[in-house]
């Protein structure tokens, strides 16, 4: 089974934005003012990523104010090619001087790579000529070196410390379907032990879900063992969600792939989207809208 990391990742850092820059970049995050509320421009990126630079889903920018009263964009890149890149740090340096010269503002870069090459370390983007010179430096985590960190792993309380351990046991457990079944359960239940609330459990599961999947009969077993759990500790989050809210989840995600792709999605392709209520089909919906040529193949292939 495939994991969807790239959507994963994406969603994760829109759902629990403070706990990511403050789990990976604690350096950028004590200078960001949260309380004044921040905001995604992922449809201004796309724009900017389409001019030559490839489609990078997990990429994300977000505006936010600083504790000094000034403003800053800042570009939240987030590596899932899972192999190194020559060029990964030139562009970076694209990245952000598209942003700057677009908006005229202070652009931060970061980047979380989760490649599984331990050597890949990206360093500075520089250029040098006569006395000319330029380089471009940027604060960067990998997933890896978090290995030999498990048990802070489990002793910390934010949210991506969960996101961190699923993605290393999704890398680990390809083959090894048993072993992936005991991992999502147990990471499932360490949900509930630390007493994180219904929309933390739920943007949680929907990563757990999206990085270490099962084989159908393994699935069921799952979720036979999720409906136990929630029973015994009284919080039906999960299993309610999976049967009202999952499904308008992946729903909205597809329309948002084709938005983002396509630019307006008509109303008749929405109605067919959001009355498909099958998640297989629903998933495979998703990597046509992120594939297709044109919203006219999707419009073939889907039957609108």
């Amino acid at each position: 089974m495939r994991a969807r990391y790239d959507e994963g990742w994406k969603d994760a850092i829109r759902t629990f934005f403070p706990q990511f820059i403050n789990f990976f970049f604690p350096s950028i995050a004590q200078h960001i003012d949260l309380s004044k509320g921040f905001e995604f421009l992922d449809k201004e990126l796309s724009r900017i990523s389409r001019k030559g630079l490839g489609r990078r889903r997990a990429d994300t920018l977000v505006k936010v104010s600083l504790k000094d009263g000034a403003e800053r964009w800042i570009l939240v890149h987030v590596e899932v090619q899972g192999y190194p890149q020559e060029e990964f740090s030139r562009r970076m340096y694209v990245y952000n001087y598209r942003i700057f010269d677009r908006y005229g503002k202070d652009v931060v870069s970061l980047a979380v790579l989760t490649d599984e090459d331990k050597g890949f370390r990206p360093g500075a983007y520089r250029f040098e000529l006569g006395g000319f010179r330029l380089e471009m430096d940027y604060p960067y985590v990998k997933l890896l070196d978090y290995r030999n960190r498990w048990s802070e792993l489990e002793e910390s309380e934010n949210p991506f410390s969960v996101v961190v351990m699923a993605h290393l046991r999704s890398q680990e457990t390809r083959r090894r379907v048993r072993e992936r079944f005991s991992w999502k359960l147990s990471l499932t239940r360490l949900l509930y032990e630390r007493g994180y609330g219904r929309e933390e459990v739920l943007g949680l599961y929907r990563f757990i879900d999206m990085v270490l999947r099962l084989p159908e009969e393994l699935e069921e077993e799952y979720h036979e063992e999720v409906i136990k759990e929630e029973g015994v500790r009284e919080m039906a989050y999960i299993t309610t969600a999976e049967r009202i809210g999952m499904r308008k989840a992946e729903q909205e995600m597809v329309l948002e792939a084709l938005e983002e792709r396509f630019g307006i999605v008509p109303e008749d392709v929405k109605e067919v989207v959001r009355s498909q209520d099958d998640r297989d089909e629903l998933r495979r919906w998703l990597r046509l809208a992120i594939r297709a040529g044109n919203l006219e193949e999707f419009r073939r292939e889907v039957g609108v």
